[in-house]
């Protein structure tokens, strides 16, 4: 079993990122590769949970334990697999993950693709309490948009990386038309920044 891999970043998708070390590429799993593009051929330590299936092998990334230890106990739940896990922690929130489950917010929780109604449910029961030990802070980042960015080319990469980036997470075409307009108001920005932008505003639909 993999505990961590350090090696330079080499490639970065909408759905993974490489990672080289000892002239071998991993390709791994995370839930917003974008947030390594500060570190694109710069060394950088991820930390893995493999996951052995009969059709592949996959290895997801955390940027610390304590993310790790989410994820984990996230897919814990019956009904969460892999690519739920990680697009609940895509967004930056993980704070108001834990106060939905305490406050057993499953309106909440619901707006998290692949998570229903009894899926919520059975978050709070098994996730209820147990989150504590972990240290999880921070909220998401708020992205300004000028208006000179209104006028922004549409078609611009970054944008498309994010709507990629979306989809890959699970969002569905219809949840995503519903946030274009105001993301297509932020290309110039970094692919990263329209990301999380994308998913705060997700979470209010």
């Amino acid at each position: 079993m993999f505990e961590y891999i350090k090696g330079k970043v080499t490639y970065i998708s909408p759905y993974y990122i490489v990672i080289e070390t000892n002239q071998i590429g991993y390709q791994i799993a995370v839930a917003n590769p974008f947030r390594y593009s500060a570190y694109l051929e710069e060394e950088v330590t991820v930390y893995l949970h493999q996951v052995i299936r009969d059709d592949a092998h996959v290895l997801y990334g955390f940027s610390n334990l304590d993310e790790k230890q989410l994820f984990l106990k996230l897919i814990s739940v019956s009904g969460i697999g892999p690519k739920s896990g990680l697009a609940i922690m895509a967004l930056d929130d993980h704070s108001g993950l834990v106060q939905a489950i305490e406050s057993e917010d499953a309106k909440y929780l619901t707006k998290f693709p692949g998570v229903g109604k009894k899926t919520a449910q059975q978050m709070i029961l098994d996730l209820q309490g147990k989150l504590d030990e972990l240290e999880i802070t921070g909220e998401p980042r708020e992205i300004s948009v000028t208006q000179d960015d209104l006028f922004a080319n549409v078609d611009d990469t970054s944008f498309n990386e994010a709507i990629e980036a979306l989809k890959a997470l699970g969002y569905s075409e219809r949840e995503i038309k519903r946030v274009k307009p105001e993301l297509e108001t932020m290309t110039g920005h970094a692919t990263d920044e329209i990301l999380r932008h994308g998913l705060k505003l997700l979470m209010k639909k």
